[in-house]
């Protein structure tokens, strides 16, 4: 039979991106809601609880007053334990807990104590009922669609920078990072491993200030010159993906300067810092585009629409190579450096071509030097 997991607090940050990994990579597994509203009734909850293999226990308080933080806390552990009890009465086994607690768990702050006394309550619950408890220790988790001012400071400065809002650290503290994905992977990861005690996950360090500048940069970068960051680093491109969810849906539509001349037009589709640019052009019929080479850059033609004919030729010989390229049979072609090369329109209609260049044009510095391919 295929697992059934319950997922409390499931419209907040965690519960959420674990409903996204469940329906993304597991979508066998059966899952059942329960939000703020389900821990206000006590028999909703109780039904909640009744038939399922594990809860994944994520409703908490973040920010308020200290009692409310505190008492937050506590009581939801509370009712869940006893909504569990009761569903063990009424013939239901008591499901494998996976309490998603904090690294804060045990400082003397409301929050520590609220989630250290959560922690126990579940603990001992579980334990008079012989079932499982996976108290998985937590730092500062992050990730797309958080409440800014709210979940964390990844999501408040995201908002803020996405929104082009004035941005300040109130104190440079130490963080630890991890993506909700990866604290949902590993949710799911310890019921299926039977998972009894204490479990940390670890993240990556990093100061308040200097989580500032890299969004700050990769905001600057993205938003101001549609430039991507190098995103190969897979905690930068998790950090990227939680940005530009801020700018979704007011900002969905971006538009491009178009490149118009008497050849067609030429659209800087993409850019990025690793992968290089992304051109789109039209070229009208008969028209020629290019003659120059490159002296490092990588580039690579596919004709999407149209014919044409690709001329190459290498410094310092007379030797010409024509390649006829046609959208109805995409083919891409590989310009090598210090080859001159030249693309023409042989169609009746427009030619639509995409071009990829390994580095973004830069005009003061475009590595492109002109040289006629037919002498």
């Amino acid at each position: 039979m295929p697992l059934s997991i319950g997922i409390t607090g499931a419209n907040g940050l965690l519960g959420w991106h674990i409903r996204a990994f469940i329906r993304t990579f597991r979508p066998e597994i059966a899952v059942r809601l329960a939000t703020r509203q389900t821990f206000e009734n006590s028999d909703k909850l109780t039904q909640f609880s009744c038939g399922l293999d594990a809860i994944v226990h994520c409703v908490g308080v973040n920010r308020g007053e200290d009692t409310e933080v505190e008492a937050g806390n506590i009581e939801s552990a509370h009712k869940l334990a006893q909504a569990c009890e009761r569903a063990v009465r009424l013939g239901a086994r008591y499901p494998h807990v996976v309490f998603t607690n904090s690294t804060h768990a045990g400082a003397d702050t409301a929050y520590g104590r609220g989630k250290q006394e959560a922690a126990s309550i579940i603990s001992e619950s579980t334990s008079r009922h012989l079932t499982n408890c996976t108290n998985l220790i937590l730092p500062h988790v992050f990730g797309e669609f958080g409440r800014p001012f709210y979940n964390s400071v990844v999501s408040t400065f995201c908002h803020q920078l996405a929104l082009g809002e004035t941005t300040s650290i109130d104190v440079d503290g130490d963080l630890e990072l991890v993506h909700a994905q990866t604290v949902a992977a590993r949710c799911v990861a310890a019921i299926e491993g039977h998972e009894n005690g204490d479990f940390r996950v670890d993240g990556v360090p990093l100061k308040v200030s200097a989580l500032h500048e890299k969004l700050a940069v990769m905001a600057k970068s993205y938003f101001s010159r549609n430039i991507v960051p190098d995103l190969r680093n897979c905690h930068d491109r998790e950090l990227f993906n939680t940005l530009r969810s801020y700018r979704f849906p007011e900002h969905q539509k971006n538009t491009l300067a178009a490149h118009r001349d008497d050849r067609g037009t030429l659209l800087e589709a993409v850019k990025t810092d690793n992968g290089g640019q992304v051109f789109l052009s039209t070229t009208h019929p008969g028209i020629t585009r290019g003659d120059h080479f490159h002296s490092s850059k990588f580039e690579r033609f596919l004709v999407c629409e149209g014919k044409a004919e690709i001329r190459l030729r290498r410094l310092f010989s007379k030797e010409v190579h024509m390649l006829c390229v046609s959208g109805d049979v995409p083919q891409y072609v590989d310009i090598p450096t210090f080859y001159t090369h030249s693309i023409t329109n042989t169609g009746a209609g427009e030619l639509v071509t995409l071009f990829w260049a390994s580095e973004i044009f830069e005009p003061e510095q475009p590595d492109t030097f002109a040289e006629m391919v037919l002498l």
